[in-house]
């Protein structure tokens, strides 16, 4: 079975450089949503809508995904039951999370959250950028070379 690219389509600012990199390596791309997305015209990339709930599309993805697969996501704790079932993970900037670095992602996911819980003020994340998008391509094109060249 080939690899298949996973997007945790809402809010995902690189559909569109998902959707160039899969079709440069031929494979396919469910992009998971709870609605609202434009379907691609690319045979390689279906739309899944799931049903509305917090984590629904999060349970989609983690139910299916697999060792020879890539997830592209910005949420921490899908990252982290994706990278359990051995994908691979990238977050729209281009950052890897890997098995080494997601209990600190997770654990600041909570600091923040605590934060924002017991002071009132919202915490914040710096814009996507030019840059990140750059990174972004490069990171996909790195995992999706990786993976070739472990099969």
């Amino acid at each position: 079975m080939s690899t298949v690219i996973y997007v945790d389509g809402d809010a995902c600012p690189v559909k569109e450089e998902v959707e160039k990199v899969a079709t440069r390596h031929n494979l396919p791309v469910q992009i998971v949503s709870n609605g609202g997305l434009r379907p691609s015209r690319n045979p390689l990339v279906q739309t899944i809508v799931v049903a509305h709930g917090a984590d629904a599309a999060d349970d989609w993805i983690a139910e299916r995904i697999t060792d020879r697969d890539v997830a592209i996501t910005a949420d921490i704790p899908l990252a982290s039951r994706c990278l359990e079932k051995g994908a691979r993970v990238l977050g729209p900037t281009g950052k890897p999370f890997t098995n080494a670095s997601i209990g600190m992602a997770l654990a600041m996911r909570e600091l923040k959250q605590h934060l924002r819980e017991s002071t009132g003020q919202q915490t914040y994340n710096s814009g996507f950028t030019p840059r990140d998008r750059s990174n972004f391509l490069n990171a996909l094109e790195n995992e999706l070379r990786a993976l070739t060249r472990q099969r």
